[in-house]
């Protein structure tokens, strides 16, 4: 006796499918199973085991076997629950088998034969609508995989359920999408008092996805800055929704089976590991930089980050994705996010007030920021410095515009960018132009390539800082509806370049 079902492993963000291949033979009473599973699936067995007799459905005193095919990839997580119950089940004959060939199916089971929410179901429904089959999930998880319209999405609350619907006594209705999840209330950049130049450096890096550094006193506004961003950004596109949606599900981290179309942001503590910001860890799941995918990742207090974190963000800031090598994996996850910094000058973070600064000055400062290695600097392509605001301004009325203002110049430019590349280009933001198409888009008149040029040759730029330079003046010039890149645009770009020109 025999029977398969079909489930799925992750890899990244991609579901591979799996054959679970259950056999019944004569022999010593055993249940093994096979094919690189790691201790969550092989504890499955006893699960099963506990699950099927809640339901009165009693082993065979035989020789059971499950086979997970491929053999050589590695098989983690609970969800393998169900669709070896079901391969079990096949095999005894309880469900009818080509029920079976149909469908793909994740889960864990309790002992008491409930079915327990798992992680992946989105990326699980795309798999299954690729191989033409429908998925069967936990009733938590439904919400969520009917986001993909094109698979049939069954979600059940317990093995019985599942085993009722198969057999046609009771079938299941298809899942629905869950709710757009509504974005939270974003607070408005009029609550920070002055910072003019800050607010206008926060406009162009949503505009065109340029990362940002900011570097003040205690208390200048620069977290209040940063936080206020989501609050400017475009709502995402349905693609990239489901693109970012898909790594948020790997993760564990999608409620209700909503989708939010609010862009991520994303702090993590100074404190974080290399795995946690990268990618790794058990079953090499998403770190930070790929949560933050579509989104923005904010860095407080910079160089207090470890110095390996920091360098590991060099190559993914320049790529877009990132590659989590393990011994035993490969796993490739997109991270295109836009990167903000915030840092003290120094240790004491007092280093432009005589009063307060420490003796050290000004070595302390060049010590703080030198944890900032140059290449990692050189890829921020806005650099402000937040002054400390004065106590006399905290008590003026709010100014300058409201965020919903801003964002509605930054969608205007950002329409205006979508027009210019297109979806073919493979380019959404002026940040990913480069090569010839740089050239064509952002070269400047007369006028401002000579300003360049002269500016490139007295603060050293970089080639990677010149090409930066006219990426932010293309966005600045798209932000005043410039067709062509001129001289207040390079004037304005470079400006924010050689805040720190040490590093440039």
């Amino acid at each position: 006796m025999g029977a398969i079902a079909y489930t799925v492993a992750f890899e990244g963000v991609e579901a591979r499918t799996v054959e679970v291949q259950c056999a019944i033979a004569p022999g010593l009473p055993a249940f093994t199973i096979v094919g690189l599973p790691d201790k969550a699936v092989s504890e499955a067995r006893e699960r099963v085991r506990a699950a099927l007799s809640a339901l009165a459905i009693a082993l065979p005193p035989k020789r059971i076997t499950i086979n997970l095919s491929p053999a050589d990839l590695p098989k983690e997580g609970s969800h393998f629950d169900l669709p070896i119950a079901l391969a079990l089940l096949g095999a005894l004959e309880i469900v009818p088998k080509d029920e079976l060939d149909a469908l793909v199916s994740i889960g864990e089971l309790s002992l008491e034969g409930e079915l327990v929410p798992v992680a992946g179901a989105l990326p699980a429904a795309m798999a299954a609508a690729t191989d033409e089959r429908g998925l069967i999930c936990p009733k938590a998880c439904g919400g969520e995989a009917a986001w993909v319209a094109s698979a049939t999405v069954t979600a059940a609350r317990s093995l019985g359920e599942v085993i009722r619907h198969l057999t046609g006594q009771k079938p299941l209705p298809p899942s629905e999408p869950g709710e757009i999840t509504a974005a939270a209330t974003h607070r408005d950049l009029r609550d920070v008092k002055g910072q003019e130049r800050a607010k206008r450096a926060l406009e162009i890096a949503a505009a065109g996805r340029h990362h940002m550094m900011l570097i003040g006193a205690p208390g200048s506004g620069k977290s209040m800055l940063a936080a206020r961003l989501p609050g400017v950004l475009p709502p995402l596109s349905p693609a990239e929704a489901l693109e970012t949606s898909m790594i948020h599900s790997l993760a564990g981290l999608l409620t209700d089976g909503g989708i939010s179309r609010q862009r991520p942001f994303r702090e993590p503590h100074q404190t974080a590991s290399m795995a946690a910001i990268i990618g790794g860890g058990r079953g090499a799941k998403p770190g930070e930089i790929s949560l933050a995918h579509n989104g923005v990742l904010f860095l407080d207090e910079l160089p207090e980050f470890s110095r390996p974190v920091l360098e590991t963000l060099r190559q993914p800031i320049e790529t877009g994705e990132v590659v989590v090598a393990r011994a035993n994996a490969h796993v490739r996850y997109p991270c295109k996010f836009l990167l903000v910094a915030a840092a003290n000058p120094c240790r004491c973070g007092h280093m432009a007030d005589p009063a307060r600064a420490c003796a050290r000055v000004p070595q302390c400062g060049d010590d703080y920021l030198g944890r900032i290695s140059g290449p990692l600097m050189d890829r921020f392509d806005l650099r402000i410095e937040v002054p400390p605001v004065a106590f006399t301004d905290l008590d003026l009325p709010a100014s300058g515009d409201s965020s919903a203002t801003v964002a509605a110049r930054v969608a205007a430019a950002r329409a205006v960018q979508g027009r210019r590349y297109g979806p073919a280009k493979g380019i959404a933001t002026n940040s990913d132009i480069e090569g010839a198409m740089l050239e064509e888009v952002a070269t400047p008149d007369s006028e401002g390539r000579e300003l360049l040029l002269k500016i490139a040759e007295k603060f050293g730029l970089t080639a990677r800082g010149y090409h930066r330079v006219l990426r932010v003046a293309r966005t600045i010039a798209d932000l005043e509806g410039s067709a062509n890149v001129r001289r207040p645009h390079i004037a304005e770009a470079a400006s924010y370049r050689i805040a720190f020109s040490k590093f440039s």
